[in-house]
């Protein structure tokens, strides 16, 4: 496919494996040497759509994995560290719909992947909480996008709800059961953080076919 080509990324904004994983992505496209020709879309998919409340990482992960939740969480922050990125083990955990709704309202505002970036810094690299209006409000004006129209998102639960809503139903037409995943020219797919050389193959087998 030479000329332009659409890469979708199916994300949650608080799943590690999806921080570590962007980070090899944008390593290999920034390597890329047509990666000008590269749109890159961030697609919505929530790990824990209905959690209500909001827990430490700790404990949530304790409940789930018992003793090993300790080192498991140890040796996925040493995986971020190796990659360049600050890694905190001191973080919340909630649910992310507000977060992917903005995500959204960023993709129109044409700030989208400084919003991801900035997110995912907030709440991997400074455990900044998503789950308040305040401090999501205060972590995306910061990165580009206009308070009021933050504001206006977050009191209308419809807003940018089916945007959403249409990513997690493409995700399931195509069968992702999880993330990240990425879409390369709507053909090529790549499941999980791997490698960034890796990524740097499907990206040239993905233009070149």
């Amino acid at each position: 496919m030479i000329g332009g080509m659409q890469v979708e990324f199916w994300a949650d904004v608080i799943c590690p494996w999806c921080y570590i994983g962007k980070a090899r992505f944008d390593k290999a496209l920034a390597a890329f040497e047509h990666r000008d020709e590269i749109t890159v879309v961030h697609r919505a998919f929530e790990l824990d759509p209905g959690r209500t409340g909001v827990e430490s990482v700790q404990d949530m992960l304790a409940a789930k994995f018992g003793p090993r939740a300790a080192e498991m969480e140890a040796s996925v922050a040493q995986l971020a560290r190796d990659e360049g990125l600050e890694y905190r083990l001191d973080r919340e955990v909630g649910n992310t719909f507000d977060v992917h709704r903005l995500l959204h309202l960023a993709g129109e505002k044409g700030v989208q992947h400084q919003v991801l970036d900035a997110v995912l810094h907030a709440n991997f690299g400074q455990a900044r909480s998503l789950f308040t209006p305040e401090s999501l409000t205060e972590v995306v004006t910061e990165a580009g996008l206009d308070a009021a129209d933050v504001k206006a998102v977050l009191e209308d639960p419809a807003a940018c709800a089916g945007e959403v809503r249409a990513d997690e139903q493409r995700a399931r037409d195509i069968g992702v059961s999880g993330v990240p995943f990425v879409v390369l020219a709507e053909r090529f797919a790549v499941s999980g953080a791997q490698p960034t050389e890796l990524f740097e193959r499907a990206l040239a087998q993905a233009r070149e076919s």
